[in-house]
């Protein structure tokens, strides 16, 4: 007899060592809910699926990779719901968790490192090492700053380039991220919808009654933040997706491309309003401006000068729809006397005599207001650093700032170059929109801190990834197209 196949399970639970285990967690489980709650219950039924999950990451660690960009888009916004929950440390867990299966699924077998072996893993890990030796930094006040802050600032860099060159190294991987990062874009603009014209839920209310109001409830108006940390960053995530978006529509040869993008586009376009975020034009011309250089198409270039000279005009020389709020508060990024300005600039004035004597500037994670509640009496937490570049100038001084804009002016000079030597007119477009995008961001963190944030960070970094990996794409798409002739001509 075979008793793994003639014992039925109910008899091989009927064992004194079996019941008496499923006796002892019974009591454990009822001790665990009386004494801390029915959550207990919630994270014994989320058990399986942690399990399960564990499993599928451990076979493939493209999922777990994926999970960090899921991550990255909600994390922040899940921190309304539940307080005190370290949701900003997701990313890093699920960065970290690919890292480890990667570990063990090559275990006994070798990683292909040939993907990585390029200039922008090179410049990544330069700035990381950099960033690395600001602990050291004879200002800095508070080490866990240094550790908070330096991840974005550099390790989500690093980590997300080389997990990009090891994992998605084939074509498909591109497109799965552009349909993953777009769906999740609507997402956020549908939310930001039913924040405008439905309400907010009870959660977000408070979040906006306790913290958000004072820059999220302007002059009767809401601004918009979908599930991100605010309204910048829902703007400029929205403005950096419709740029990509609308550029894949246009030039795609699928149909379904063509209309899941242009989909996109609208959806981001009417977002980004939503937001009230007036960093948007940065991100928008700055994506629009290498576009145009990049296509090289006299036509496509002149007709995109006539379009951003009818947009700045209608915006700067005009008052059609000042009734409108959305439009009142777009036409105020025009005016060069706008208050909010001339306080950005009377900020950097007030940092150049400190920084003057600091080259290697006062500690990472140590300027601007987020520094307040860790160093309240330091004359950096008290200045509002508002750009990104400021900040970098601010925590990393002058040798970090020129080192930060080398190594941005690189990856754009070389992302052009390598774009420029694309066959495949498909695939030449999708990373002039990747990398379009890429340089809005870049141009619009002059005004704004958005470089470094979630959910931004890990897309620019990704599309940086894909765009350097690209010839790769090509002859792969190359080999494929020579093989589909092969087989007609045979």
């Amino acid at each position: 007899m075979n008793s793994f196949i003639d014992r039925t399970g109910s008899s091989k639970i009927n064992q004194p060592l079996v019941l008496f285990l499923l006796f002892i967690s019974i009591i454990g489980i009822g001790y665990l809910v009386t004494t801390r709650g029915l959550m207990i219950i919630f994270l014994l039924l989320a058990l399986p699926f942690a399990a399960y999950f564990l499993i599928r990451v451990f076979r493939n660690p493209v999922v777990a990779f994926f999970a960090a960009f899921t991550a990255n888009f909600i994390a922040l916004g899940l921190s309304r719901y539940i307080w005190g929950a370290p949701f900003g440390l997701a990313v890093d867990g699920f960065l970290s968790l690919t890292y480890l299966a990667i570990f063990f699924k090559y275990f006994y077998t070798k990683i292909d490192w040939k993907p990585v072996k390029n200039e922008l893993t090179i410049v990544a890990l330069i700035w990381y090492v950099y960033t690395v030796l600001e602990f050291f930094n004879p200002e800095v006040k508070n080490m866990s700053l240094w550790f908070y802050f330096m991840r974005s600032v550099s390790l989500y860099m690093l980590m997300t380039v080389v997990l990009t060159f090891l994992l998605f190294n084939k074509y498909k991987y591109l497109m799965y991220f552009l349909y993953f990062w777009c769906a999740f874009e609507i997402l956020a603009s549908i939310k930001a919808m039913i924040q405008i014209y439905i309400g907010l839920d009870l959660y977000e209310q408070y979040w906006l009654d306790t913290l958000g109001a004072p820059t999220h409830l302007l002059f009767g108006q809401l601004r918009a933040f979908s599930f991100f940390s605010d309204a910048g960053q829902l703007g400029a995530s929205q403005a950096h997706t419709a740029m990509v978006a609308i550029i894949i529509a246009f030039t795609a040869r699928k149909n379904r491309e063509k209309i899941f993008f242009f989909i996109t586009a609208f959806f981001c376009f009417y977002g980004m309003f939503l937001s009230g975020t007036r960093g948007i034009w940065g991100v928008l011309g700055g994506s629009m401006a290498l576009f145009l250089i990049l296509n090289r198409n006299f036509k496509v270039f002149i007709v995109g000068l006539i379009v951003g000279a009818a947009v700045f005009s209608f915006f700067r020389y005009t008052y059609i729809g000042q009734g409108v709020y959305f439009i009142y508060r777009m036409r105020t990024a025009f005016d060069p006397k706008n208050p909010s300005l001339l306080i950005r600039l009377e900020n950097q004035n007030k940092l150049k005599p400190y920084l003057a004597v600091r080259p290697f500037g006062g500690g990472i994670g140590h300027a601007g207001t987020k520094a307040l509640q860790y160093t309240p009496t330091a004359f950096l937490a008290n200045i509002p650093t508002d750009s990104w570049y400021v900040q970098i100038w601010a925590e990393m001084g002058v040798v970090g700032l020129i080192l930060h804009l080398t190594i941005v002016f690189f990856i754009i000079l070389k992302g052009s170059n390598i774009i420029f030597h694309i066959r495949e007119p498909d695939l030449r477009f999708k990373m002039i929109a990747l990398l379009s995008g890429v340089f809005g961001i870049m141009f619009s963190s002059y005004g704004n801190g958005i470089y470094g944030q979630m959910p931004t960070c890990l897309l620019v970094y990704t599309s940086m990834a894909f765009v350097f990996m690209s010839k790769r794409f090509d002859d792969e798409l190359a080999l494929a197209k020579s093989d589909q002739n092969s087989l007609k001509e045979g």
